[in-house]
């Protein structure tokens, strides 16, 4: 009978952290658009999650560099720079990554990236027991002038 017990218990433990697991979406997913020579673009999207988590890095084929980034006033003067520590993801609030705030910056392209066509990404979360996790997506290139995603479905990506 103690073994029963044990095993229940057992299970009750994995179920509820199977439970507790963040659901991450990621919608609206693009790239602007880069004339050629042209050796850096942005990466934007809205992600949400049922859990804290943190968005820490991102990986891509398209650029030997890509990093989270973050642009602000200070002084007067727009700054742009990398967000080591990572941006952290409220449950149920909507993080954006836009033009003019926080991104995602692709450097160093090899070539440039063409209106209509896709890039992979690889999103990296850490949640708040400090577990890391992947999420791929396929961002759609957009034109030059883009500055906010379009109202189309793209489909959604959820971990």
């Amino acid at each position: 009978m103690r073994t029963l017990h044990s095993t229940i218990a057992l299970m009750t433990l994995a179920l509820a952290s199977t439970l507790s697991h963040a659901e991450v979406k990621i919608d609206d997913v693009w790239v602007r658009a880069t004339v050629p020579q042209q050796k850096s673009t942005g990466a934007f999207m809205r992600i949400t999650s049922t859990e804290p988590t943190t968005l820490v890095g991102v990986h891509t084929s398209a650029a030997p560099v890509s990093e989270v980034h973050e642009m602000k006033m200070e002084d007067n003067v727009m700054k742009m720079r990398k967000v080591d520590a990572g941006i952290a993801i409220q449950p149920g609030k909507a993080l954006e990554l836009k033009p003019g705030a926080f991104h995602v910056m692709l450097m160093d392209l090899p070539s440039a990236m063409t209106a209509g066509s896709h890039v992979p990404l690889t999103l990296v979360f850490k949640d708040a027991a400090g577990k890391e996790s992947t999420i791929n997506v396929h961002a759609q290139v957009r034109a030059l002038n883009a500055a906010a995603p379009a109202k189309m479905d793209h489909g959604q990506h959820k971990h």
